[in-house]
């Protein structure tokens, strides 16, 4: 909790210095000068923040996986069907994804036989 806390305050101001104490929204030490942003305003951003934080985690996986087949997409290589489907899968995962709850829920496509 304590890192969406401050990513969400970064967010509302990407200058704010700020630390965070405990887990609780009510821990934060506004820092250096910085015009401290009321809870309920940093409150109300917290979702849009864990849905940033959830995409990029997700995109690393997909991502990572996209790496682990680039060599097949050589042009000394021929993909096969399946791979193209995969690669494209991997692709499309984050279409139409929208809250965490979403990302949390994705299913990663199933590797194609025969890829190392």
């Amino acid at each position: 909790m304590k890192n969406k806390i401050i990513e969400t305050i970064l967010k509302l101001n990407p200058i704010a210095q700020v630390s965070v104490s405990g887990e609780d929204i009510n821990s934060i030490t506004w820092e250096n000068g910085t015009t401290p942003i009321p809870v309920a305003d940093i409150q109300a951003q917290i979702p849009a923040v864990e849905l940033e934080m959830a995409m990029t985690d997700l995109r690393q996986k997909r991502n990572a996986l996209l790496s682990a087949t680039d060599y097949l997409a050589l042009s000394d290589n021929t993909m096969s069907e399946d791979v193209k489907v995969y690669r494209q899968a991997l692709r499309d995962i984050t279409e139409g994804v929208t809250t965490k709850e979403e990302v949390e829920a994705v299913e990663f496509p199933i590797k194609p036989q025969g890829i190392i």
